[in-house]
């Protein structure tokens, strides 16, 4: 998404982390995606990626007052920490062993703290994407994702009219493309976005 708001353009190769290329291993030895090889620098969080797009251009990005940038980072370390790994162990619980928490609470625990933060729409901050958006709202749509139900009867109704439109979006529907896996025995070269 920081990619298309930012009119930044890349080779993109579609692999399959059950089948990692060596090409990818070779950059990444942790074999996550996403990575950018930046003609050598290597961009392995999304993060990082996200932060050096916009960089370059943040003129389409909601303009963070001083109060919206405070609480913004507060979300942004939130979600990527406590979030994601509550996240992982409630959506893939045999991953894990001896799980003694309820992740699927922190996960609520926290969605309910974002809700009373959004007063806007369409976005968190109204009428523009932001930052904050395109960094937690993936991660919110995959809990969604680990299950429907539950996620659609809770409280966080700000929550669940953002990622509506969130999912909805022009931005939200570009960045899901599809791309065929890349074989580096018969490469092809795939320009995202287009």
């Amino acid at each position: 998404m920081s990619l298309i708001l930012t009119s930044s353009q890349c080779e993109l190769r579609e692999v399959l982390l059950k089948n990692k290329p060596e090409a990818m291993i070779s950059i990444s030895p942790k074999g996550t995606v996403p990575v950018l090889n930046l003609h050598g620098e290597i961009l392995e969080e999304s993060l990082e990626i996200i932060q050096w797009a916009i960089k370059k251009n943040s003129s389409e990005l909601h303009s963070f007052s001083e109060s919206e940038s405070n609480s913004s980072n507060h979300l942004i370390n939130l979600f990527d920490t406590q979030f994601k790994y509550h996240l992982d162990r409630y959506k893939y619980p045999d991953r894990y062993q001896n799980l003694s928490e309820d992740h699927q609470q922190e996960c609520l625990r926290i969605l309910l703290e974002l809700d009373k933060c959004i007063e806007a729409k369409p976005w968190i901050f109204g009428k523009t994407v932001s930052l904050l958006d395109i960094c937690i709202l993936p991660f919110i749509r995959q809990c969604k994702i680990a299950s429907p139900n539950w996620f659609e009867s809770q409280g966080f109704s700000k929550v669940i009219d953002l990622l509506s439109h969130f999912e909805s979006s022009e931005l939200f529907l570009r960045s899901m493309e599809k791309f065929d896996v890349w074989d580096p025995e018969n490469p092809q070269v795939n320009i995202f976005p287009k």
